[in-house]
């Protein structure tokens, strides 16, 4: 039997205070596990939409919708993720208002095909205003249960709202125009920073790092089914082919090492300030979107070589090969550089990008890009275990 944080026989009627950022043992729970998992389904209506824009050679198109839809999804898991690791006490009210923002989660799903193909947010707006129904009633909780970040709280639950308000009024103006669309993210993006100021709120730095870490699996675990359905289907057809099995075995290598670098270094060690975590947190952004955008490459390289799809060689590779680069670059600057691993490490990994790059205009570019991971996870953990000696 699980037995809720803080929880008494009438646990509705307790505050919310903030937790201990220092608290020992701090895990994820099973609620924002259940959490992500549902988040997942978005994801993969969003890589599967990009699969079959560029499969069918929209690239701009098909690129700016999904950079666009994408950051819908990771700002509405981010907001939850970092209140949770604040005031997550586990009780009757805080799985409730957590299961309203998972309803939304779905509603948002539901919408991303028609916000990818027609760019009409309608439905992503209803899931996010039914996420920001759960999510303000939190921050409104946790302003009458730690007074001494009532402002801060306030300014979530404000800044929040006023947030929907400009949605509203894109959505009802009747154009979704994509400068507008860009600042309103921005907007969104702000309040955090803006709340932050009137107080810090008491965030878990191994929470943290462990709940991105989940996420980071959960999305490469939609690659990998990405890719899985998209060659079972290939089998289908036409049975092994030795152009595919190298599509599997390159994409195999790809996602295990972008597994691998991921966890060779704690992030938690270096979360020990809002700033270092604001520039760490949002810059996952990039993580995430290019780590499913990998499935989607993949299971659009397998449509090349099965030949359905009329792509060239080469821009079938680009799916693959651009997002593994940015992913390389991004995990460096945010998650490798901090730890001081030295020139060596950096010029390895700004290395690795660019012959995976360039590997985009050889006649195999995702067994190469598969190889050169491969090698810089070798050649990481040699580095690794020489400066421990």
């Amino acid at each position: 039997m699980i037995v809720p944080h803080n929880s008494t026989g009438q646990p509705w009627r307790r505050p919310m205070p903030a937790r201990d950022p220092n608290e020992v043992h701090r895990q994820a729970s099973f609620l924002e596990l259940f959490f992500d998992l549902c988040f997942v389904i978005a994801v993969a209506q969003a890589a599967s939409s990009l699969h079959h824009a560029l499969a069918e050679e929209h690239f701009a198109a098909g690129i700016l919708s999904y950079l666009t839809v994408f950051f819908a999804i990771w700002w509405a898991w981010m907001n939850f993720t970092w209140f949770a690791s604040s005031y997550d006490n586990d009780d009757v009210p805080y799985r409730v208002a957590a299961m309203v923002q998972i309803v939304g989660a779905l509603i948002l799903a539901a919408g991303v095909p028609r916000a990818f193909e027609i760019h009409q947010f309608d439905v992503v707006f209803l899931g996010y205003a039914v996420m920001r129904v759960g999510l303000v009633a939190l921050w409104l909780r946790a302003a009458m249960g730690d007074t001494a970040r009532r402002i801060t709280a306030l300014r979530y639950a404000g800044g929040i709202s006023a947030a929907m308000i400009g949605w509203a009024v894109m959505l009802f103006s009747g154009e979704w125009p994509l400068w507008g669309w860009w600042l309103m993210a921005a907007v969104e993006m702000t309040v955090p920073i803006w709340a932050e100021r009137g107080g810090n709120t008491p965030w878990h730095p191994h929470h943290i790092a462990e709940r991105y870490g989940l996420f980071t699996i959960i999305v490469l675990g939609e690659s990998v089914l990405a890719t899985t359905l998209a060659v079972q289907s290939a089998l289908g057809d036409q049975g092994a082919s030795p152009a595919l099995l190298r599509i599997i075995g390159g994409g195999l290598l790809i996602v295990f090492s972008l597994w691998w670098l991921y966890f060779a270094k704690p992030a938690q060690r270096f979360l020990t300030s809002n700033r270092l975590a604001f520039l760490w947190g949002y810059g996952h952004y990039f993580i995430f979107a290019s780590v499913a955008a990998v499935g989607a490459g993949l299971a659009v390289n397998v449509d090349h070589v099965t030949g359905h799809s009329a792509l060239s060689n080469t821009a079938a590779g680009a799916a693959v090969t651009v997002p593994v680069a940015v992913y390389l670059f991004v995990l460096w600057m945010l998650h490798i550089r901090p730890h001081r691993t030295g020139l060596a490490s950096a010029l390895l990994f700004l290395a690795t990008v660019a012959v995976i790059l360039v590997a985009t205009f050889s006649p195999w570019p995702i067994p190469i890009a598969g190889l050169a991971t491969a090698a810089l996870v070798a050649i990481s953990v040699a580095l690794s275990a020489h400066l421990q000696r």
